[in-house]
């Protein structure tokens, strides 16, 4: 049933993706499906506040998140699987969901903590990718 299957991990928050990781491996021998391991590392938003930062300041925070992704692909590779890696730069929803269109991805695997009165009122990640994804999203509660 599904060929592609997309975790979103929080590099910041191991928390936030333990329970989510075992599920996504499951979901992908089940089905014999692609796993794909995705974060994101966020823009700086303003030119701004840019210039409080070194110029390369990106092109490290990309490099350190695709090393510390690469731990969490060997946790993947321990299970048998073979596992295509993404880091992507900007807004997290939006990035999630460019990867799972340009991959035809067919589930997404996303974490989700327990929701905050803020997140009601300004809906967090998950709830976004859940609304704007064009592929079945499983969300695993943190």
């Amino acid at each position: 049933m599904f060929k592609k299957v997309l975790l979103t991990v929080d590099l910041s928050d191991e928390k936030s993706w333990q329970k989510a990781l075992p599920v996504a491996i499951e979901q992908c021998k089940s089905y014999s499906a692609d796993f794909h391991l995705m974060t994101v590392v966020p823009d700086m938003g303003m030119p701004v506040v840019e210039d409080f930062f070194p110029d390369d300041f990106e092109e490290k925070m990309a490099s350190s998140a695709a090393a510390n992704l690469e731990k969490v692909a060997e946790m993947v590779r321990d299970s048998q699987l073979d596992v295509k890696l993404h880091v992507s730069t900007g807004t997290i929803y939006k990035e999630i969901l460019k990867v799972a269109r340009d991959y035809d991805i067919d589930m997404i695997v996303i974490a989700s903590h327990q929701p905050e009165l803020s997140d009601y009122l300004l809906g967090p990640n998950a709830a976004k990718v859940v609304r704007h994804a064009n592929c079945s999203v499983l969300v695993v509660r943190g």
